[in-house]
């Protein structure tokens, strides 16, 4: 499902939960990623993204100093990571959030809970349409 260059390629997940934060690895790790750095919040994130190197942001919506939403945003606004796969997850639902995260340049969205299966598809997806 995912090439070897897809696999090298180094992913952040973003989210106040350790907990959360590990699952995601351990399904990234089972997808075949390896190279993958954590961060707390979007304000974390957003400085590691600066440095460069990140090739896809999986991030949680909502959490302290800045959420994912905001992150989005932000990531989306800067020329150097306007095409830069942003996957969501999170447990907000509602059709209007879903607008709200697709319209700040996520590109795919996951709610909670969710399976290794659903993760793999959406994070296929968010990088096939990564830049458009």
């Amino acid at each position: 499902m995912f090439t070897p260059k897809e696999q090298g390629t180094k992913v952040l997940i973003v989210d106040d939960v350790v907990s959360a934060r590990r699952v995601v690895r351990r399904l990234l790790e089972k997808i075949g990623f390896k190279d993958i750095e954590e961060a707390p919040n979007g304000k974390v994130a957003l400085e590691r993204l600066q440095h460069g190197g990140i090739g896809i942001v999986i991030s949680d919506w909502n959490m302290p100093d800045m959420s994912g939403l905001e992150l989005a945003k932000k990531v989306r606004a800067e020329e150097r990571m306007s095409n830069l796969p942003f996957l969501m997850i999170t447990s907000q639902s509602s059709r209007e959030e879903v607008v709200e995260a697709i319209k700040s340049g996520v590109n795919d969205y996951v709610v909670k809970p969710f399976s290794f299966d659903t993760l793999a598809s959406k994070l296929r997806s968010a990088i096939d349409h990564a830049g458009e």
